[in-house]
Protein backbone atom coordinates (compact mmCIF):
# COMPACT_ATOMS: atom_id res chain seq x y z
CA UNK A 1 0.00 0.00 0.00
CA UNK A 2 2.76 2.58 0.83
CA UNK A 3 4.35 1.44 -2.56
CA UNK A 4 1.18 2.45 -4.26
CA UNK A 5 0.95 5.61 -2.74
CA UNK A 6 4.34 6.79 -3.33
CA UNK A 7 3.82 6.25 -6.90
CA UNK A 8 0.66 8.20 -6.73
CA UNK A 9 2.52 11.15 -5.67
CA UNK A 10 5.25 11.05 -7.40
CA UNK A 11 2.91 11.31 -10.43
CA UNK A 12 0.92 14.39 -9.11
CA UNK A 13 4.23 16.00 -8.32
CA UNK A 14 5.38 14.89 -12.21
CA UNK A 15 1.90 16.23 -13.58
CA UNK A 16 2.04 19.36 -11.22
CA UNK A 17 5.37 20.20 -12.88
CA UNK A 18 4.46 19.54 -16.09
CA UNK A 19 1.97 21.97 -16.28
CA UNK A 20 3.86 24.54 -14.50
CA UNK A 21 4.46 27.34 -17.38
CA UNK A 22 7.94 28.83 -15.84
CA UNK A 23 10.12 28.19 -12.96
CA UNK A 24 11.17 31.33 -11.42
CA UNK A 25 13.45 30.19 -8.94
CA UNK A 26 15.09 28.80 -11.96
CA UNK A 27 15.11 31.23 -14.53
CA UNK A 28 15.12 34.40 -12.64
CA UNK A 29 17.42 34.33 -9.76
CA UNK A 30 18.53 37.96 -9.82
CA UNK A 31 15.03 39.32 -11.09
CA UNK A 32 17.00 40.47 -14.60
CA UNK A 33 14.58 38.34 -17.15
CA UNK A 34 11.54 39.87 -17.78
CA UNK A 35 7.95 38.03 -18.70
CA UNK A 36 7.14 34.79 -19.38
CA UNK A 37 8.29 33.38 -22.60
CA UNK A 38 5.41 30.36 -22.34
CA UNK A 39 2.71 33.08 -22.64
CA UNK A 40 1.19 32.58 -26.16
CA UNK A 41 -1.77 34.20 -28.34
CA UNK A 42 -3.96 31.55 -28.47
CA UNK A 43 -7.40 33.30 -27.91
CA UNK A 44 -6.82 37.33 -28.11
CA UNK A 45 -9.67 39.69 -27.42
CA UNK A 46 -9.56 43.45 -28.53
CA UNK A 47 -9.87 45.51 -25.71
CA UNK A 48 -12.83 46.63 -26.78
CA UNK A 49 -14.48 43.64 -26.41
CA UNK A 50 -12.75 43.06 -22.62
CA UNK A 51 -14.25 46.11 -21.76
CA UNK A 52 -17.91 44.78 -22.59
CA UNK A 53 -17.91 41.75 -21.22
CA UNK A 54 -16.29 43.34 -18.03
CA UNK A 55 -18.72 46.11 -18.05
CA UNK A 56 -21.09 45.87 -15.18
CA UNK A 57 -18.38 45.14 -13.11
CA UNK A 58 -16.41 47.87 -14.21
CA UNK A 59 -19.24 50.49 -14.15
CA UNK A 60 -19.82 49.12 -10.56
CA UNK A 61 -16.21 49.52 -9.48
CA UNK A 62 -15.87 46.20 -8.76
CA UNK A 63 -14.13 43.34 -10.21
CA UNK A 64 -14.17 39.67 -11.96
CA UNK A 65 -11.56 37.02 -11.78
CA UNK A 66 -11.25 35.83 -15.84
CA UNK A 67 -11.23 31.75 -15.46
CA UNK A 68 -10.57 30.99 -18.94
CA UNK A 69 -7.22 31.21 -21.34
CA UNK A 70 -7.39 34.71 -22.72
CA UNK A 71 -4.90 37.44 -23.96
CA UNK A 72 -4.69 40.78 -24.39
CA UNK A 73 -2.18 43.01 -26.76
CA UNK A 74 -1.51 46.09 -27.38
CA UNK A 75 1.16 49.21 -27.16
CA UNK A 76 2.32 50.79 -24.03
CA UNK A 77 1.32 54.41 -24.30
CA UNK A 78 1.76 55.56 -20.67
CA UNK A 79 4.35 54.27 -18.37
CA UNK A 80 6.20 55.78 -14.88
CA UNK A 81 8.96 57.63 -16.55
CA UNK A 82 8.07 61.03 -14.84
CA UNK A 83 6.81 59.46 -11.33
CA UNK A 84 3.22 61.08 -12.56
CA UNK A 85 2.07 57.63 -13.56
CA UNK A 86 2.48 55.36 -10.25
CA UNK A 87 2.66 51.18 -10.61
CA UNK A 88 0.78 51.35 -13.90
CA UNK A 89 1.19 51.17 -17.30
CA UNK A 90 -1.50 51.55 -20.17
CA UNK A 91 -1.73 49.78 -23.35
CA UNK A 92 -3.84 50.62 -26.71
CA UNK A 93 -4.57 48.02 -29.17
CA UNK A 94 -5.98 50.43 -31.35
CA UNK A 95 -9.75 49.31 -30.56
CA UNK A 96 -9.75 50.75 -27.05
CA UNK A 97 -6.91 51.57 -24.06
CA UNK A 98 -6.68 49.53 -20.58
CA UNK A 99 -4.79 50.05 -17.47
CA UNK A 100 -2.12 47.22 -15.94
CA UNK A 101 -1.92 47.70 -12.31
CA UNK A 102 1.27 46.68 -11.12
CA UNK A 103 3.21 47.13 -7.52
CA UNK A 104 6.47 47.57 -9.35
CA UNK A 105 9.00 50.24 -9.86
CA UNK A 106 10.92 51.62 -12.62
CA UNK A 107 8.40 49.92 -15.40
CA UNK A 108 9.25 52.12 -17.74
CA UNK A 109 12.49 51.13 -18.29
CA UNK A 110 10.99 46.94 -19.40
CA UNK A 111 8.67 48.69 -20.62
CA UNK A 112 9.25 52.10 -22.81
CA UNK A 113 6.75 53.74 -25.08
CA UNK A 114 5.58 51.97 -28.02
CA UNK A 115 6.65 48.30 -26.55
CA UNK A 116 4.46 45.66 -27.71
CA UNK A 117 3.17 43.57 -24.98
CA UNK A 118 0.99 39.99 -24.95
CA UNK A 119 -0.89 39.90 -21.39
CA UNK A 120 -2.32 36.40 -20.11
CA UNK A 121 -5.66 37.45 -18.33
CA UNK A 122 -6.21 34.16 -16.80
CA UNK A 123 -6.13 34.25 -13.56
CA UNK A 124 -6.17 37.75 -13.22
CA UNK A 125 -9.13 40.46 -12.57
CA UNK A 126 -11.14 42.64 -15.08
CA UNK A 127 -12.48 45.69 -13.16
CA UNK A 128 -12.57 49.56 -12.74
CA UNK A 129 -12.01 52.17 -10.25
CA UNK A 130 -13.84 55.19 -10.91
CA UNK A 131 -15.52 53.50 -14.10
CA UNK A 132 -11.54 53.35 -15.23
CA UNK A 133 -10.60 49.83 -16.79
CA UNK A 134 -8.28 48.10 -14.88
CA UNK A 135 -6.65 44.77 -15.03
CA UNK A 136 -5.03 43.75 -11.47
CA UNK A 137 -5.99 41.18 -8.41
CA UNK A 138 -8.60 42.17 -5.52
CA UNK A 139 -7.41 44.91 -3.50
CA UNK A 140 -8.72 45.74 0.24
CA UNK A 141 -8.98 49.15 1.14
CA UNK A 142 -8.73 50.50 4.89
CA UNK A 143 -12.18 50.23 4.84
CA UNK A 144 -12.84 46.83 4.15
CA UNK A 145 -14.22 47.23 0.72
CA UNK A 146 -12.86 44.96 -2.33
CA UNK A 147 -11.52 46.48 -5.44
CA UNK A 148 -9.45 46.40 -8.36
CA UNK A 149 -5.92 46.54 -7.12
CA UNK A 150 -2.12 46.24 -8.49
CA UNK A 151 -0.93 42.84 -8.91
CA UNK A 152 2.14 41.23 -7.21
CA UNK A 153 5.58 41.14 -9.68
CA UNK A 154 5.66 37.84 -9.40
CA UNK A 155 2.59 37.25 -10.81
CA UNK A 156 2.79 40.13 -13.57
CA UNK A 157 5.75 37.96 -14.29
CA UNK A 158 3.98 35.40 -15.15
CA UNK A 159 1.04 36.59 -17.19
CA UNK A 160 3.12 38.44 -19.91
CA UNK A 161 5.45 38.64 -23.01
CA UNK A 162 7.34 41.31 -24.26
CA UNK A 163 6.93 41.51 -28.23
CA UNK A 164 8.80 43.23 -30.57
CA UNK A 165 9.37 47.06 -29.93
CA UNK A 166 7.69 49.61 -32.52
CA UNK A 167 7.09 53.51 -32.82
CA UNK A 168 5.51 55.05 -29.81
CA UNK A 169 1.88 55.64 -30.78
CA UNK A 170 0.95 59.07 -32.21
CA UNK A 171 -1.88 60.58 -29.26
CA UNK A 172 -5.65 61.41 -30.96
CA UNK A 173 -7.48 64.52 -31.29
CA UNK A 174 -9.50 64.72 -27.70
CA UNK A 175 -13.46 65.78 -28.87
CA UNK A 176 -14.52 68.77 -26.56
CA UNK A 177 -18.26 68.26 -27.71
CA UNK A 178 -18.34 65.02 -26.34
CA UNK A 179 -16.73 65.89 -23.25
CA UNK A 180 -20.29 64.80 -21.33
CA UNK A 181 -20.93 62.07 -23.64
CA UNK A 182 -20.87 58.51 -21.34
CA UNK A 183 -20.05 56.39 -24.89
CA UNK A 184 -17.29 58.35 -25.34
CA UNK A 185 -15.81 58.04 -21.94
CA UNK A 186 -16.39 54.53 -22.25
CA UNK A 187 -14.65 53.94 -25.69
CA UNK A 188 -11.77 56.53 -25.03
CA UNK A 189 -10.83 56.83 -21.20
CA UNK A 190 -7.52 55.55 -21.15
CA UNK A 191 -6.48 56.93 -24.17
CA UNK A 192 -3.66 59.04 -25.58
CA UNK A 193 -5.06 62.27 -26.06
CA UNK A 194 -4.54 65.81 -26.85
CA UNK A 195 -6.48 68.83 -26.27
CA UNK A 196 -5.62 71.95 -27.72
CA UNK A 197 -5.71 75.74 -27.03
CA UNK A 198 -6.07 76.04 -23.05
CA UNK A 199 -5.05 77.58 -20.02
CA UNK A 200 -4.63 76.51 -16.99
CA UNK A 201 -6.93 79.01 -14.78
CA UNK A 202 -4.47 79.12 -11.88
CA UNK A 203 -1.21 79.94 -14.17
CA UNK A 204 0.58 83.18 -12.71
CA UNK A 205 4.14 82.50 -13.33
CA UNK A 206 4.83 80.94 -10.28
CA UNK A 207 1.82 78.47 -9.65
CA UNK A 208 2.57 74.99 -10.49
CA UNK A 209 2.22 71.75 -11.28
CA UNK A 210 1.62 70.09 -8.07
CA UNK A 211 2.45 71.74 -4.33
CA UNK A 212 2.30 70.03 -1.55
CA UNK A 213 0.63 72.94 -0.15
CA UNK A 214 -2.03 72.03 -2.70
CA UNK A 215 -5.26 70.72 -1.98
CA UNK A 216 -4.62 66.86 -2.67
CA UNK A 217 -6.76 63.37 -3.30
CA UNK A 218 -4.60 60.16 -3.11
CA UNK A 219 -1.49 62.00 -3.07
CA UNK A 220 -1.90 64.04 -6.58
CA UNK A 221 -3.33 67.79 -7.24
CA UNK A 222 -6.28 68.82 -9.82
CA UNK A 223 -5.91 71.99 -12.14
CA UNK A 224 -8.67 73.06 -14.00
CA UNK A 225 -8.40 74.60 -16.98
CA UNK A 226 -10.27 77.90 -17.97
CA UNK A 227 -13.92 77.31 -19.21
CA UNK A 228 -13.64 73.87 -18.01
CA UNK A 229 -16.16 73.34 -15.37
CA UNK A 230 -13.22 70.71 -12.89
CA UNK A 231 -16.39 68.37 -12.34
CA UNK A 232 -15.66 66.94 -16.05
CA UNK A 233 -11.97 67.44 -16.43
CA UNK A 234 -9.05 68.14 -14.60
CA UNK A 235 -5.41 67.75 -15.25
CA UNK A 236 -3.68 65.53 -12.41
CA UNK A 237 -0.72 65.77 -11.31
CA UNK A 238 1.38 63.67 -8.17
CA UNK A 239 3.44 65.27 -5.82
CA UNK A 240 6.19 63.03 -6.77
CA UNK A 241 5.94 63.69 -10.28
CA UNK A 242 9.04 65.21 -11.73
CA UNK A 243 7.82 67.79 -12.99
CA UNK A 244 5.25 68.43 -10.06
CA UNK A 245 7.24 71.89 -9.06
CA UNK A 246 7.66 73.28 -12.31
CA UNK A 247 5.99 76.29 -12.83
CA UNK A 248 2.75 75.80 -15.40
CA UNK A 249 2.43 78.00 -18.21
CA UNK A 250 0.50 81.15 -18.49
CA UNK A 251 -0.22 80.95 -22.67
CA UNK A 252 -2.43 79.00 -24.36
CA UNK A 253 -1.20 75.18 -24.60
CA UNK A 254 -2.03 71.79 -26.18
CA UNK A 255 -1.96 69.22 -23.79
CA UNK A 256 -0.92 65.60 -24.39
CA UNK A 257 -1.35 62.79 -21.81
CA UNK A 258 -3.40 59.91 -20.67
CA UNK A 259 -7.26 60.76 -20.45
CA UNK A 260 -8.31 58.60 -17.66
CA UNK A 261 -11.31 58.59 -15.74
CA UNK A 262 -12.86 59.43 -12.58
CA UNK A 263 -16.27 58.36 -12.83
CA UNK A 264 -17.76 61.02 -14.63
CA UNK A 265 -14.78 63.38 -14.91
CA UNK A 266 -11.88 63.11 -17.24
CA UNK A 267 -8.82 63.03 -15.34
CA UNK A 268 -5.36 63.78 -17.75
CA UNK A 269 -1.87 62.12 -16.67
CA UNK A 270 1.03 63.89 -18.12
CA UNK A 271 3.58 61.36 -19.11
CA UNK A 272 6.13 64.19 -19.17
CA UNK A 273 6.73 68.19 -18.85
CA UNK A 274 7.09 67.62 -22.80
CA UNK A 275 3.41 66.76 -22.93
CA UNK A 276 2.84 70.61 -22.62
CA UNK A 277 3.36 72.44 -25.81
CA UNK A 278 2.64 76.00 -26.62
CA UNK A 279 -0.35 76.01 -29.08
CA UNK A 280 0.21 77.18 -32.40
CA UNK A 281 -1.80 79.71 -33.85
Amino acid sequence: MKKIHYLIATLLCATMTACMDFDWDEHQPNGTETGNPYVQDTNVVSIADLKKQYATVIDAGSYKQVDKTMEVKGVVIGNDLSGNIYQQVIIDDGTGALVLSIAQGALSGVLPLGQEVLVELNGLCVGGYGKQPQVGTPYTSSTGNLGIGRMSRFTWQGHHRLLEKKAPMAPIEFDQSKMKDSNYKKDFCGKLMTIRNVRFAAADGKAVYASENDPQTGGAVNKQLVGINSNQLVVRTSTYAKFANKPMPQEAVDITGIFTRFNDTWQILLRDESDVVPHAN
